[in-house]
């Protein structure tokens, strides 16, 4: 196993804060090293360094000049001309750009690719290039499930070596051999993928804790002892009584983001209809059909995942059902109680040249008012970020005032279309957690494997041919039938005991979660309903509906502890 690059204590000065602070890592032919951490943590810093396009202020960084190394940035930067011209002739580069549905697209020139395109583009020229150590940054993003899956079986396959930032959980956790963690300046190691980095954090928060309790614990037993003691009050143990008063006042490093995002859980009741589209088809005047015929009709608290290929039309499939797009042929009709919000995966259509507060108050509001700089804070906007224009925040920052307006309408159908491009995973699973109990209904396209296990319950696939069709057994069967393969499990998943029919335990474990959640959703809806009923009947009949929700709420919580245990 050759050893590629090393590096020796690294570090890297910010603004105001240190980005990295005496990293030493050696990386060898075989790793497959993920890089994770929150927004602005330092992760593209890294591999900026590691790549050779950006200077560290400290430390050596030990690149044979044999060595080659690609790199793939956020956005990929393509050598002009078309697609051919900037990839050239060859049959691995025709396969790559094929199993990415790029290879119709050779004549376009690159400036007028967008953004999921470019990405493609880039992913096809840096594995048919001959380099040594492959570093991606966010390589998903804009990628289809069958395009990702092509990725993995790269990365696999690649006999050099691998570092990347991704926020995809199941790829990550796929792939990695060692995984690294960016938090304020500090990087951990962690051997094997993300399933243990998860377990690493939870270790490493328990004995911080343990930790902060001995010291404040031992700081009280000295600061007693001496208050006790004869002398008391003479210079040298007066001087000690200090010190412990000191240590005990002393406060633990503070967290990387103060508090946890909160999200408005309340949502406005809805009816027993939501959406009802009706043989609905859209065609573009410049383009083909991308819908054909299309019947669908959604409930309250319904949870749909939508996915299929590039270009297949999900986004505007999602469009229609917003009502952002009006049908070519067909109806589709809202129930008079919806209110909606649309989490486009364009980041937000909002003037650029406010500021955070002037975008959060709107235009009848007081940007600097106490209620909403309590609900910037929420959503981790605190000091100069409040004054911050929305064109100078940073991808995942301006995803996350996205997601804070459309959250702030309140609404009770939420349509996400790419959710989690640009979020970091700290987000990501604070918004899957509040999915779980949000009772609106959910509508998302997603590339996101994770994030759509956790958060749906129905999955449909658009097709080319402009057609609709339900998923039965949801992503794990969408996953092995377009592989034509066996259901794909996580590496951690893989080392769990199998249940009835091969199904394993942490798959049926998230299985009951769900269940779990949908009670739980529908507890508050059937709560909420009966304080707002004044009718004696209705109100009975509600509580009688209640009553055995609460009793399969209990059976499949006690399923799932049976499962954990």
């Amino acid at each position: 196993m050759a050893i590629l690059l090393d590096l020796q204590n690294v570090s890297f000065q910010g603004f105001d804060r240190a980005i990295l602070e005496s990293l030493s890592l050696t990386i060898s032919s075989g790793d497959r090293i993920g890089v994770v951490g929150i927004n602005g943590a330092g992760k593209s810093t890294l591999l900026r360094i590691v790549a050779g396009a950006l200077e560290p202020d400290g430390g050596a960084i030990r690149r044979p000049q044999t060595v080659q190394v690609g790199y793939l940035e956020q956005i990929p930067v393509l050598p002009d001309g078309t697609v051919r011209e900037a990839l050239g002739y060859d049959w691995q580069v025709d396969a790559a750009l094929d199993r990415l549905g790029m290879l119709g697209s050779v004549d376009t020139h690159v400036k007028h690719l967008s953004g999921g395109q470019l990405k493609r583009v880039a992913l096809a020229r840096l594995f048919a290039l001959d380099y040594d150590v492959l570093i991606m940054d966010e390589p998903t993003n804009h990628l289809d499930l069958g395009a990702i899956q092509w990725l993995e079986q790269q990365i696999r396959s690649f006999k050099g070596a691998v570092l990347l930032v991704s926020h995809d959980r199941f790829l990550l956790d796929q792939v990695t051999t060692r995984m690294i963690e960016v938090d304020r300046g500090k990087t951990y190691v962690h051997v094997g993928g993300y399933s243990q980095l998860l377990e690493n954090q939870a270790e490493r928060e328990e004995q911080a804790a343990s930790a902060e309790q001995v010291r404040r614990n031992l700081a009280r037993h000295e600061l007693a002892w001496l208050r006790r003691g004869v002398k008391a009050r003479s210079t040298k143990p007066q001087a000690r009584i200090d010190a412990a008063e000191r240590l005990l006042n002393t406060k633990p490093d503070a967290a990387a983001r103060e508090g946890s995002i909160e999200f408005r859980v309340d949502a406005p009741r809805l009816g027993t209809t939501v959406i009802k589209a009706h043989q609905v088809s859209f065609a573009y005047p410049q383009g083909g059909t991308m819908l054909h015929d299309v019947s669908l009709e959604l409930g309250p608290g319904d949870r749909i995942g939508i996915v299929g290929p590039n270009g297949a039309g999900k986004s505007t499939f999602l469009e229609l059902l917003a009502q952002q797009l009006e049908p070519t042929k067909g109806t589709i009709k809202h129930g008079p109680t919806v209110v909606t919000a649309f989490f486009d995966q364009e980041g937000g259509n909002f003037d650029l040249e406010k500021t955070v507060q002037e975008l959060v108050a709107g235009p009848q509001g007081i940007p600097d008012s106490p209620e909403n700089l309590a609900i910037m804070k929420r959503f981790w906007f605190t000091g100069s970020l409040t004054k911050t224009k929305a064109k100078d925040l940073s991808g995942g920052e301006r995803r996350r005032l996205q997601l804070l307006l459309a959250l702030n309408t309140r609404p009770n159908v939420l349509f996400l279309d790419e959710p989690t491009n640009d979020l970091d995973l700290e987000t990501i699973r604070l918004v899957e957690e509040f999915l779980r109990f949000w009772t609106g209904t959910l509508i998302v396209v997603s590339h996101d494997r994770t994030f759509l296990s956790r958060t749906t319950d129905r999955l449909l696939e658009v097709h080319p041919d402009g057609s609709l069709k339900d998923i039965p057994g949801g992503i794990d069967a969408w996953i092995a039938r377009s592989m034509g393969v066996g259901v794909v499990d996580s590496a951690a998943e893989r080392s769990q005991t199998t249940g009835p029919g091969g199904v394993s335990r942490s798959k049926r474990l998230r299985e009951v979660e769900k269940e779990v959640a949908k009670l739980e959703r529908k507890r508050v809806t059937l709560t909420t309903r009966i304080a707002e009923s004044s009718d004696y009947a209705e109100q009975g009949k509600l509580s009688a509906e209640l009553t055995q929700v609460l009793a399969d709420l209990a059976a499949a919580e006690e399923k799932w502890l049976s499962l954990a245990d």
